[in-house]
């Protein structure tokens, strides 16, 4: 026997605009502006006055994953426009001071381990990065380009062929949107 219909909305707050075409869904806020194409054959997707709504008929399992992933997108995606994500990463390092300055869209990461050719990691757009000591803030209205980001600086100083447990240095991701790691 197949589950009822389900439908699931969220109301669009004060100061936020939204518009859907073509399956692309485009949040404007104070912060900026997102686009995702949301889409899924067996979720319909509406937009009407203050409020989004999503819906599946005869939903399986699958379809009840797609429809709370489509819905969670969308929640980030408003979340974000109100208030930047902001990730926090930590330069770590024991014996060779680190550098780590920001040129256009990179991320140049100098003396890492003693090396002389320096590492780079690479800024998604829209996004903001910043270093103030050991601190590097990474901050933007897309929460998946955000984490991205962070997470391209973290694995830039990845550390192979050594014992992780000596050989600690490198940048870590310490604060997640807020929450700490």
């Amino acid at each position: 026997m197949r589950a009822a219909a389900i439908q699931e909305s969220v109301e669009i707050p004060q100061g936020v605009s939204v518009t859907l075409e073509n399956n692309i869904l485009s949040v404007k806020g104070p912060k900026g502006e997102v686009k995702k194409k949301i889409f899924h054959p067996k979720v319909a997707l509406e937009v009407s006055g203050n409020v989004i709504s999503f819906s599946a008929t005869k939903p399986n399992k699958n379809v009840k994953m797609m429809l709370y992933t489509l819905l969670s997108h969308c929640r980030n995606m408003l979340a974000g426009v109100q208030n930047n994500f902001v990730y926090k990463l930590k330069i770590c390092y024991v014996h060779f001071p680190v550098t780590v300055k920001v040129e256009k869209s990179t991320v140049i990461i100098s003396n890492f381990l003693g090396e002389k050719i320096p590492r780079k990691a690479s800024i998604l757009d829209q996004v903001k990065v910043a270093v103030a000591g050991e601190i590097i803030t990474v901050e933007g209205v897309d929460v998946e380009k955000v984490s991205q980001t962070a997470a391209n600086i973290e694995s830039a100083t990845r550390i192979t062929r050594r014992d992780r447990r000596r050989f600690q240095d490198g940048c870590y991701i310490i604060e997640k949107a807020g929450v700490s790691v």
